[in-house]
């Protein structure tokens, strides 16, 4: 659950301008505005990690496919959205030049599809809230 919500925070930090049409968010988004940095340098961390686990497991897709899936989909949403709102946060960790360019080109191959994919957050962190409350069975 807790990783479908962080979803839902990345996607609404992804595409404000679609979270401003309810009013009522607006209060609850700029309270993590702020941290917009932060939150997607700790994501992108976490995402490349967990990326790199989902890969590790691919005998999981035998056991469960309709899991792993969504597991691996979360984390490169997670490790995507994460280096495009969190760039400028994750240059202060180095002063490597190369290195820091290499991040700039990085961001800006995905910054096209920044909104596709905070739809894509949304929607996916929905779907990992709803699923953690259905019974197991």
């Amino acid at each position: 659950m807790l990783y479908g919500l962080w979803l839902i925070i990345l996607g609404a930090l992804a595409v404000p301008n679609l979270i401003l049409k309810k009013p009522e968010l607006k209060s609850t988004l700029d309270k993590i505005t702020p941290y917009q940095g932060w939150i997607g340098a700790i994501s992108a961390l976490w995402g490349a990690w967990q990326l790199v686990w989902s890969v590790l497991n691919l005998g999981l897709l035998r056991h469960a496919f309709l899991w792993w899936v969504t597991l691996t989909a979360n984390n490169a949403l997670v490790l995507g959205l994460g280096l495009l709102l969190g760039v400028g946060t994750l240059k202060t960790f180095t002063k490597n030049q190369e290195a820091q360019a290499k991040l700039d080109q990085t961001v800006l191959k995905i910054a096209p599809y920044q909104g596709k994919l905070g739809i894509a957050a949304l929607i996916l962190g929905a779907w990992c809230v709803i699923a953690s409350l259905m019974p197991r069975g």
